[in-house]
């Protein structure tokens, strides 16, 4: 199969990427071993993998992902397996960082909701995602993960940094429950689908409590609220408007949704995405 990777997915992994250099032939090996019929590359795509819209043998319509080894496919896998399609999209099998999905609708996600219909859609779908974890699963905990990002920003001199720093102590010495989490949920992540409404996609899975797992939806549609003179008031309403819904201790959500917006910005200040980083740390300081 001939194809140019996205440029979004370039840009991302930087042209040298060795990963990069071999996903037409990964693609091609991958297509082979599955019978499968090749329509069309998704793009833009997103930052870390591949989509490519295919057909099983039997012209089922499928998705087939392309994983890089650093983003952790693996995990992603057992996850989709684990919650089964419910509340997710259904994995039909995974290999060496190839994972074949069935076919959501991907040109729709719930960022094509009027804002409230979204939210009220996103909070019943990670509803059904709030799992117990396999046993002997392999995930890591919010502990890990936030102590790697916490280590990364305490080289950054913004006055926010210590705020956010002391917050995730603060919620780490006094851990929820441990619940499997999506890791990366927000509502590009939720995508229209045909066996029911919506349905999560990539998920970067950890375990954890619940208020780790809202706390990027809560900054959902950032451009709109840094545009609204009410955006400060907006942005807390919102906080306590999901907890309640979802019955999460509003603090603790207030708390995670101020480290995470923190260390989004300071990973895009380390990345050279000034940018996008600014409306993180303006949305964080209305905390």
């Amino acid at each position: 199969m001939g194809f140019e990777a996205p440029q979004r997915l370039v840009r991302a992994l930087g042209e040298s990427d060795a990963w990069l250099g071999k996903l037409p032939t990964l693609v091609d090996e991958a297509v082979s071993r599955h019978g499968l019929d090749v329509e069309r590359v998704m793009a833009p795509g997103g930052r870390s993998s591949l989509v490519v819209l295919v057909r099983l043998p039997d012209g089922t319509p499928a998705a087939l992902k392309m994983v890089p080894p650093f983003a952790g496919p693996a995990l992603e896998g057992a996850a989709l397996e684990h919650w089964d399609g419910f509340g997710a999209v259904r994995i039909l099998t995974a290999t060496d960082g190839v994972l074949l999905l069935e076919r959501l609708h991907p040109e729709v996600s719930l960022r094509s909701l009027p804002e409230a219909k979204a939210l009220l859609e996103a909070a019943g779908t990670v509803r059904r995602l709030w799992v117990e974890p396999p046993a002997d699963h392999g995930f890591e905990t919010v502990a890990e993960r936030t102590a790697r990002q916490a280590d990364a920003m305490r080289s950054f001199a913004d006055p926010l940094v210590p705020a956010a720093l002391a917050a995730r102590e603060e919620l780490i010495a006094a851990p929820g429950e441990v619940l499997l989490l999506h890791g990366n949920f927000r509502q590009g992540k939720v995508l229209a689908a045909d066996r029911t409404p919506w349905l999560a996609v990539g998920p970067e899975p950890l375990v954890g409590e619940r208020a780790y797992d809202l706390a990027r939806l809560v900054r959902d549609r950032i451009e709109d609220l840094i545009a609204s003179a009410s955006g400060a008031s907006a942005a807390r309403r919102r906080v306590n408007r999901l907890a309640d819904s979802l019955e999460v201790d509003a603090d603790r959500l207030r708390g995670w949704t101020l480290f995470r917006a923190v260390e989004s910005a300071t990973r895009a200040l380390r990345s050279g995405r000034g940018r996008e980083a600014e409306p993180a740390l303006e949305f964080a300081a209305w905390l």
